[in-house]
């Protein structure tokens, strides 16, 4: 038997006059799962939240949900429940008061209010502040509010959009875990946008990295973070070092590649982007994450699969649980992030960085 996902959107176009802000989008949403939009302002990630929410008609393509087309669907017919980066509260009403006027759109019988409110407030730590007005609570306890309001309908699907941005970083981390958190009690499928990196690595189930309209990939965060799938993915998550190099030989699973004077070697499987036919003579783009890098005072006969190559130290700064070393490799300047590192070393010292071709990303010019 067919599974029918949560969600799905079928080609999906979307144009502001001549900007084409979604490019063809085809995306699917597992039930249950927390899947996260991620991506740099103006990407197309809010709009194909509310293309999901029915606040946007999709110029092309269509929307299910259940297996149902709702493409010309309104908004209060979908059975979502939906919160905004801006809370959205309405300030004349008490907490008790927000919650229940969603229960009175959808005509719930008054005997069943009080137990869902209650439940509500009491997912989200909100327990005994019922009578209190928007303006009587904190940041955290409003978005708090919203999500309760958004929840107390049991709706079949949870869209939000951005709903940390506007909370301090103490804040944000601790929500985030209650999100997450109440996600996984009451099973609700949710759909996440963000452009926080580590907001979207930490909580989701999937992630799905737009660019410019369109999805780059889709992918669990481990995935997304050790294996892009294109350039953008690997620039856009986390810190990256990139050089240049040529392709001079192929054996196996291992790829030569001549960096300088040197030879440094990448996976066969760590291709990134369409064209993965590499060749020798091919010049090629090379990239690692500072924290898959070693640094040494010289080659380390112990790790015999790493590569390791003579650097010059220009900058070393310590973060506390880390040091972060700056380098020049062959007139490239490389950042290595390492927890340990011999504090006697100062700039203008020459050491050695190394890697394992596990960790070398390779992209074809």
């Amino acid at each position: 038997m067919q599974t029918i996902n949560d969600v799905e959107i079928k080609g999906a176009i979307k144009r502001f006059g001549s900007n084409t802000v979604l490019d063809g989008i085809n995306l699917e949403v597992k039930k249950g799962e927390l899947l996260t939009l991620l991506g740099p302002s103006g990407c197309g990630k809010s709009t194909t939240l509310n293309l999901i929410a029915g606040f946007l008609d999709a110029d092309e393509g269509d929307v299910y949900i259940k297996g149902n087309k709702v493409t010309n669907v309104p908004p209060y017919k979908r059975d979502l429940g939906m919160v905004f980066q801006t809370y959205s509260l309405f300030p004349h009403m008490t907490v008790y008061e927000n919650l229940d006027f969603g229960l009175k759109l959808r005509k719930v019988a008054k005997s069943d209010k009080q137990k869902k409110i209650s439940r509500a407030l009491e997912l989200v730590k909100m327990a005994g502040l019922e009578n209190r007005y928007p303006r009587e609570l904190s940041g955290g306890q409003r978005q708090r509010v919203a999500i309760a309001r958004a929840l107390v309908v049991e709706p079949e699907l949870l869209l939000l959009d951005e709903p940390l941005s506007n909370l301090d970083a103490k804040l944000r981390h601790e929500l985030r875990a209650e999100i997450k958190r109440l996600q996984k009690e009451i099973g609700v499928t949710t759909i996440f946008v963000t452009h926080d990196q580590e907001e979207a690595l930490s909580m989701s189930d999937r992630v799905v990295v737009m660019n410019a309209g369109r999805i780059e990939q889709i992918s669990s965060p481990t995935a997304i973070y050790n294996h892009p799938e294109t350039e953008f993915v690997f620039q856009f998550i986390g810190k990256s070092n990139s050089f240049d190099g040529k392709v001079a030989s192929i054996d196996g699973r291992k790829i030569s590649v001549k960096v300088g004077d040197d030879i440094t070697h990448v996976d066969v499987g760590n291709i990134m982007g369409t064209d993965k036919d590499c060749k020798p003579g091919d010049e090629v783009k090379l990239y690692i994450r500072p924290e898959k890098m070693k640094i040494a005072t010289a080659p380390d006969s112990s790790q015999s699969s790493l590569d390791f190559h003579k650097a010059t130290i220009t900058q070393i700064n310590y973060l506390g649980t880390t040091w972060e070393v700056d380098v020049l490799l062959h007139g490239k300047p490389l950042q290595i992030l390492t927890p340990a590192f011999d504090a006697t070393r100062q700039t203008g010292n020459e050491v050695y960085v190394g890697w394992s071709p596990a960790n070398m990303m390779l992209l074809k010019k």
